[in-house]
């Protein structure tokens, strides 16, 4: 058995009755939380403690899951700035995807990976929708067990009024999650997992959709979808179908406590309800939302009707990074500007949603989370003594208001130290970011694709 100790850190434990210990410690043992505590660590457990890390004038909290990502988006950040959903995706999305290769797709995904490490995220839910090479999946999936992060790949998917070139059938969708599953689900010490990721409702058919929540279902896993990110995709669904998003998963048989429901911005009362009464998670993608000008998901009214929410940056080409105290900061300043309400959100409850709703988004809300024995040691350790910072009066204010990823000074995920005063330790990094620019300009090049 190894142990690490983490001591003299201020502890945000981010539990049930939300614990915050001004001074505190946290033992690991292998991959798992032995002990959490304030004040000083017991003498024994210093005696015993293979590693030792002191985290004076650091803030101690649990790695928040990004519960929602494109990392082959790495590549695309900054391409389409300011334009709407649609229009972005036609000048950045398609044209460079359709010649994405496995290698791009692992490199790509690296990136990714490091940049969530980086700022804060120990996991990552990616929704990998392009499979214009077979193996794009398998590239995604290799980044993520050579990382060490916790991943959970939601294989997506369109079978209808989608793009071409990123469209499928539903035989080869079922066929290849299979495969991607067999492949990889539990892989890592069960760091590795997989489950469908239907793209968007306009894209899919009835019929798919039940098929895979009904496979979905047997497997024990999650469904992952985006839902009524923009008013002009909730129109073309009463257009084409005379119900909103969520009215259409409901009436399908599909909707239910295994879904995760990114965006969902633009919801009736009678949406919110639904999802309330089937106990769906919502996956809230604040900077994107503003980025693209999406609108503002009412998350005040669903934490009112008792909705699980999460937090997710969004893929990197629209946001254009993946940095969760970033997004911990908009989703505060955003809801409470958007009701001018000051005390709508506070920062303990934004952290709930990146940790605790995130762990439910992710299908882990046992493993992952907070900071309690027996849980899964994914840790993070955010420096607080700098003139951004300090002085540090209370430690979730200032995690949420006053810090981002060049604050994050460690990074353990499973047990194993990741980052380490701010170096990554699992790779070369600077190696890791030449072959990018590398790969990238290939992959351009091979998409015709010119940068102004």
């Amino acid at each position: 058995m190894t142990t690490l100790l983490i001591e003299n850190g201020a502890i945000v434990t981010v539990d049930d009755a939300q614990h915050v210990y001004p001074q505190g410690y946290v033992l690991v043992e292998d991959d798992r939380i032995a002990a959490v505590g304030a004040g000083e660590a017991p003498a024994s457990l210093r005696r015993t403690a293979e590693t030792t890390i002191d985290a004076a004038l650091m803030a101690v909290m649990p790695g928040m899951i990004n519960g929602h990502s494109h990392l082959f988006q790495t590549f695309i950040r900054g391409l389409a700035d300011d334009k709407p959903l649609l229009e972005w995706l036609k000048a950045a999305i398609w044209p460079v995807a359709q010649a994405l290769t496995e290698e791009d797709a692992y490199v790509a995904a690296m990136v990714g990976l490091v940049e969530n490490l980086r700022g804060g995220a120990t996991s990552v839910i990616d929704h990998q929708y392009i499979h214009t090479e077979p193996g794009n999946d398998d590239g995604v999936c290799r980044a993520a067990e050579e990382s060490g992060i916790r991943f959970l790949l939601a294989r997506g998917w369109a079978d209808m009024d989608y793009h071409p070139a990123f469209m499928e059938t539903p035989d080869r969708i079922v066929a290849e999650t299979t495969r991607l599953r067999e492949t990889w689900q539990g892989r890592a010490n069960g760091r590795i997992r997989v489950e469908f990721g239907p793209l968007i409702p306009w894209g899919c058919t009835d019929d798919t959709m039940r098929q895979t929540h009904t496979l979905s279902q047997h497997w024990g896993a999650g469904t992952h979808i985006h839902v009524a990110e923009t008013r002009v995709e909730v129109d073309m669904n009463l257009a084409k179908r005379g119900n909103r998003h969520i009215e259409w998963l409901a009436d399908i048989g599909a909707l239910g406590p295994d879904f995760q429901l990114v965006h969902s911005v633009w919801l009736s009362d009678h949406e919110i309800d639904l999802i309330a009464q089937h106990g769906a998670t919502v996956v809230h993608c604040p900077v994107s939302n503003m980025y693209l000008a999406s609108g503002v998901a009412r998350v005040p009214e669903m934490r009112e009707h008792g909705i699980t929410v999460a937090l997710g940056s969004d893929g990197p080409g629209s946001n254009n990074c993946q940095d969760m105290l970033e997004v911990l900061k908009a989703t505060a300043l955003l809801h409470k500007v958007s009701t001018l309400n000051a005390m709508v959100l506070l920062p303990e409850d934004v952290l709930w949603m990146a940790c605790r709703g995130g762990a439910v988004a992710f299908g882990q809300p046992d493993l992952v989370g907070s900071l309690e024995v027996g849980k899964k040691a994914d840790l993070v350790l955010i420096d607080l003594d700098t003139p951004l910072a300090m002085p540090v009066h209370r430690a979730p204010s200032a995690i949420v208001y006053n810090c981002s990823a060049r604050d994050v000074d460690t990074v353990i995920v499973d047990g194993r130290v990741l980052l380490r005063r701010k170096e990554v330790l699992f790779l070369d990094e600077k190696a890791l970011l030449a072959r990018a620019r590398q790969v990238c300009a290939s992959l351009f090049q091979r998409a015709g694709v010119v940068v102004n």
